[in-house]
């Protein structure tokens, strides 16, 4: 039976950015994904925000084009509000590309990562798969998605609140538009969060996400619905790649870490509760439970396990929680388009572009990272 320090399971961004640290460290990894191929069943837009562009090195070939313009619509599409910044916000991934790029690193830095072999439940430090001979791990994360099962083997918190998303992405022909991002604030084709078209001039994304119970005819046929006439969608020009899955919108969950393991990206609930962006929190939370792993695997101290609490992250989202649950209330495109009328006053406008172009989507958790890897994280 082969037997590692710590056993990943998942092969997402946060899954493999966690491995590749934790094998820096010197610790012996391996990491399990279900799927055989990190080009299959993509589940995120991709959509980088320019803080994880400035604190993260990400390939530059698999980038596409900065975007600067955001246009806010309301149900009816007419007068959308016009947001501009002075820097690249945004720029959208080949997540098939960053995944490989991130498998290469991990393996680089002395992780093993096995795809096609399925997690299939944790006893004591026996962990079964399948596709593959059980492992004995001192440790586990999970980052195996905002379903986790390993949550629920160790006993940690699991996600409540779930929107469910899908969209369609594909290459456009270069024209003389800016890229731009195009959000549809419309409870009709997504209740509680909005329609979205992404078009940077080479690639363009086209997507819906809600909340389940009340997409009562299917996300699928509302993306059809909205793409059919969708503000900003280019014609394809080469293959359309269908996408979509689960997304936690409950914040940080509190439990994250036990003597056995802990959670990592979806799992954890490390996503924007007001504006469902993942992946800068996912690369953000990977660095602490690094570090919080390997203090903890180098000590045996379990309060450093403590660092890794929600509990304080929560505290950050107070006010995103809040307009999370106001977004959530809009009930018809009526209520909807009077709340553009807020939106469209100086202080509405103000308000999104701190939310859309501001730094403080996530905290930086570096420093509770660096108190994690010295072993000295408390309460």
């Amino acid at each position: 039976m082969h037997t590692v320090d710590v056993l990943v399971v998942g092969a997402g961004l946060a899954g493999l950015h966690t491995a590749r640290l934790l094998a820096g460290r010197g610790l012996t990894v391996t990491v399990v994904e279900r799927r055989r191929s990190l080009a299959a069943g993509i589940r995120t837009t991709g959509i980088f925000v320019r803080r994880t562009l400035d604190d993260f090195d990400l390939p530059e070939h698999l980038l596409g084009p900065g975007v600067r313009d955001v246009l806010l619509y309301p149900p009816s599409r007419r007068a959308p509000v016009h947001l501009t910044s002075d820097r690249d916000e945004y720029r959208v991934a080949d997540m098939a590309g960053v995944y490989e790029h991130a498998r290469r690193t991990a393996e680089t830095a002395g992780a093993r990562v096995l795809l096609g072999v399925r997690y299939a439940g944790v006893a004591g430090t026996v962990v079964r798969l399948e596709g593959a001979e059980p492992v004995t791990a001192r440790f586990v994360v999970g980052a195996d998605g905002a379903r986790s099962r390993v949550a629920r083997d160790l006993g940690l918190d699991v996600n409540r609140r779930l929107l469910v998303g899908a969209e369609y992405a594909h290459p456009i022909a270069e024209g003389p538009d800016a890229p731009a991002f195009h959000c549809v604030l419309d409870p009709r084709i997504a209740p509680g969060y909005l329609g979205w078209v992404i078009a940077d001039g080479r690639h363009a994304h086209v997507g819906v996400a809600g909340y389940p119970r009340a997409m009562r005819a299917g996300v699928r046929h509302l993306l059809d619905d909205f793409a059919a006439g969708a503000p900003g969608r280019a014609a394809p020009t080469g293959p359309v790649e269908r996408r979509g899955g689960p997304i936690p919108v409950g914040g940080v969950l509190r439990r994250l870490a036990c003597p056995r393991g802990l959670l990592v990206g979806d799992a954890a609930g490390a996503v924007s509760p007001l504006t469902a962006g993942g992946l800068d929190p996912c690369l953000r939370m990977s660095e602490l439970a690094a570090a919080v792993t390997e203090g903890y695997l180098r000590t045996g101290d379990q309060c450093v396990l403590r660092g890794y609490s929600g509990g304080a992250l929560r505290a950050r989202f107070r006010g995103r929680l809040m307009l999370r649950r106001l977004f959530a209330g809009l009930p018809s495109p009526v209520a909807a388009e009077a709340a553009f009328a807020v939106l469209r006053s100086r202080a509405g406008r103000a308000a999104a572009a701190r939310i859309l172009f501001g730094d403080g989507s996530f905290p930086d958790v570096r420093e509770r990272a660096e108190r994690a890897a010295s072993g000295c994280l408390r309460r």
